[in-house]
């Protein structure tokens, strides 16, 4: 009977089982997937927007050599003279509509160029759309 009271008495763990009670009552390992999980989704998330924001970049520098074009089109059929505006520049080239950045705004056209030698200058405010911002697109 004395043997038998010691075999009851004796405890045996798994090593699941031994440290950690606490934290499997308080269900941490559960707890822990979630984490990872929203973390994991997290990263994709940011990677996602970055992505986002470079094609933009690329699609509204796709778009000012477009535009590049055009502006040197008019410059040549106008003896250098500039347009006064993106919708002359559109009429003239037979575009459907005024040239656009990715994020929907009109491009700007400052005619005279400001720096010395050009003769135009084209650009994109960026995404944050202030003029002279520091992401604006040349």
């Amino acid at each position: 009977m004395l043997r038998r009271r010691r075999l009851l008495e004796q405890d045996i763990f798994f090593p699941w089982e031994g440290r950690g009670a606490l934290r499997r009552r308080l269900r941490v390992g559960r707890l822990r997937r979630a984490l990872v999980l929203m973390g994991l989704v997290l990263v994709v998330l940011v990677i996602a927007l970055r992505e986002r924001q470079r094609a933009g970049v690329r699609q509204t520098r796709a778009t000012l050599l477009d535009t590049r074009r055009l502006v040197e089109a008019y410059l040549a059929d106008h003896q250098g003279g500039c347009p006064a505006s993106l919708a002359e520049l559109a009429r003239h080239a037979k575009v459907a509509k005024v040239p656009q950045d990715a994020w929907g705004r009109d491009l700007r056209l400052i005619c005279p160029g400001r720096r010395e030698g050009s003769r135009y200058e084209l650009m994109s405010d960026g995404p944050d759309g202030l003029p002279g911002g520091l992401d604006r697109i040349e």
